[in-house]
């Protein structure tokens, strides 16, 4: 039993293993050949930033890659603020009047293909007759990803013990009061989670924004998949190292957040 074990134990690590190195190594490959002196990208020249200097210098990629920015910034943060509304409402909420539909419809993006999306706020925009641009592709990454905020905010308030919110209220804390003071911070790990998903998913949009947006602001996947398909340029995997290396400072600095608010919420429970 004891070998069958080890065996075991030793294909989960294989399978482990072979499953990480099927997601990352091309990473790494990508970062690795971002210093790449060479012009060509699948011939290795020796290590060079040349690479990184030229997209510093490409005012039409650093329009693009600021503009994804603010886009991202805004559209998480307006996602963040709704769809966390949303849970609270589906998760507090039992028995309102249209909860199915309502909750049909908010996550009904979940399942939709963007393209149905993205055509469907084009024709909106068109009927509203408003110019595309910067808040047009804000509303519609806002619209695409409020839904996964929701989705991960309700799977912690369905988790988390409301005595703790019935006791706050027992001891003179209306409501509102009790939901800051308590269920907010045990949240809040939940709430960045929502945010920093909502932020990627408006950075790696292409589809829905190509319909949102307009001349003269083209969002940086826009610009990249229009660079690509005259072939890949060194530069390309410049920018998506630095990308990288954003999301990973998100991660460290999220997770950092988490554990500091988990701690402050824990402490301030039983109080």
């Amino acid at each position: 039993m004891a070998h069958a074990v080890n065996r075991l134990s030793r294909f989960n690590v294989t399978a482990l293993a072979l499953g990480l190195a099927f997601l990352y190594l091309p990473i790494v490959i990508l970062v690795i050949f971002s210093f790449n002196a060479s012009r060509l990208v699948n011939v290795w020249g020796g290590w060079s930033l040349r690479w990184y200097v030229e997209f510093f210098n490409d005012r039409a990629m650093l329009a693009a890659a600021w503009m994804s920015l603010r886009v991202a910034a805004v559209s998480a943060t307006l996602a963040t603020l709704l769809g966390t509304l949303a849970a609270v409402g589906l998760a507090r909420g039992e028995r309102f009047a249209g909860r199915a539909l309502f909750s049909g419809m908010l996550y009904s993006p979940l399942v939709m293909p963007e393209v149905i999306s993205g055509l469907s706020l084009l024709l909106l925009f068109v009927a509203l007759n408003a110019e595309r641009g910067f808040w047009t592709v804000t509303v519609a990454h806002t619209t695409l990803t409020m839904c996964f905020v929701t989705v991960v905010v309700q799977s912690r308030l369905t988790s988390l013990d409301r005595s703790l919110e019935e006791a706050a209220m027992d001891l003179g804390c209306n409501p509102v009061k009790a939901f800051l003071l308590v269920t907010l911070p045990l949240i809040i790990p939940a709430i960045v989670a929502g945010w920093m998903l909502a932020f990627t998913l408006s950075l790696d949009d292409v589809v829905i924004a190509s319909f949102t947006t307009g001349p003269g602001s083209a969002t940086l996947p826009i610009r990249i998949y229009s660079e690509v398909r005259l072939g890949v340029k060194p530069e390309i995997n410049a920018i998506c190292t630095l990308v990288i290396a954003l999301i990973a400072v998100l991660i460290v600095v999220a997770s950092f957040a988490s554990k500091l608010s988990s701690s402050q919420g824990e402490s301030a429970a039983p109080l």
